[in-house]
């Protein structure tokens, strides 16, 4: 059994680490109620604008020049992993690279044996967690987070547009994690380009199919140059903001588990503790009574 001495001193580490777990977690609390506002306030409007966008896009006839339409074959494919630049944080970022690997050696695993797949990461976890997968990242994004806005992410997403209005990718996924709530992020795998045409939806009556029907001014070519790029960049700094969201509701949760987990354990040691205790006084007394007998005798 442990000394009295090491008890004490692993009690006052634990408590110690339990005051930063416990720090850390109101601090995340304090950061997601902004972060949480900012996706609620944002998420109406890019599906909104979403809907339009696959609306506008599937109602585009041959003669207007999209350049966001569906390619048939895919050449070069790009995937985009969005983590975040620190940990503590429980699976939000390691999920994110479980899921990115998953599609790079399996979804996409014909690609990327011939050197089709490039990899961009957004965060520094996962440009590492990438890395030591074996995943060679093309290229990375780890200052977006200091003091993001809508301006930086669309220079980012604008890198995106452009490589694939020129030919140099035929396919973008974006990997990231959906704020649900503050104990809840979905991992979604989302196609951001091509832009997919909107689905045909039956009437219920079953007497044939519906269509949004737009009236488009000035022109359907010049409606289609301004709110399809507009639309792609609102949609990706969406997902930016959900993933910032995610990860201050997984820290949250997570500094939460740790601080109660440290809690468990100061009551562990401290019964330890008095154990140990007990048994060094009750080897006292039957020193102090072996000695009187001795003398005794």
């Amino acid at each position: 059994m442990a000394n009295l001495k090491d008890i004490r001193t692993r009690i006052a580490s634990v408590k110690s680490t339990q005051q930063v777990t416990s720090a850390m977690k109101m601090v995340s609390a304090a950061k997601l109620r902004k972060a949480q506002d900012a996706i609620h306030m944002m998420r109406p409007y890019a599906e909104k604008l979403n809907e339009i966008l696959t609306s506008v896009s599937s109602n585009l006839d041959s003669s207007i020049d999209n350049k966001y339409a569906v390619r048939k074959d895919k050449e070069k494919i790009l995937i985009v992993a969005i983590t975040s630049n620190r940990g503590l944080c429980g699976g939000f970022n390691s999920n994110v690279v479980k899921k990115t690997s998953e599609l790079y050696f399996q979804t996409f695993n014909e690609y990327s044996q011939k050197g089709k797949v490039d990899v961009i990461a957004i965060g520094k976890k996962g440009a590492e967690g990438l890395k030591s997968k074996g995943i060679k990242v093309t290229k990375s994004f780890l200052d977006i987070y200091d003091g993001m806005n809508f301006t930086t992410v669309s220079e980012i997403t604008q890198y995106f547009m452009k490589g694939y209005t020129e030919g140099i990718y035929d396919h973008i996924e974006v990997v990231y994690n959906q704020f649900k709530n503050a104990a809840v992020q979905n991992l979604i795998t989302e196609q951001f380009l091509p832009v997919k045409p909107e689905e045909i939806k039956e009437v219920q009556s079953g007497k044939g199919e519906m269509r949004k029907d737009y009236i488009f001014e000035p022109s359907m070519q010049e409606i289609a140059d301004i709110i399809i790029p507009q639309s792609l960049r609102i949609q990706f700094y969406k997902a930016i903001l959900d993933s910032v969201a995610s990860e201050h509701g997984a820290r949250m949760t997570a500094m939460h588990k740790a601080t109660d987990n440290a809690g468990v354990l100061i009551r562990e040691l401290k019964l330890q503790y008095n154990q140990a205790r007990q048994t060094a006084i009750t080897n006292e007394i039957l020193e102090i009574v072996s000695g009187a007998n001795a003398q005794r005798n």
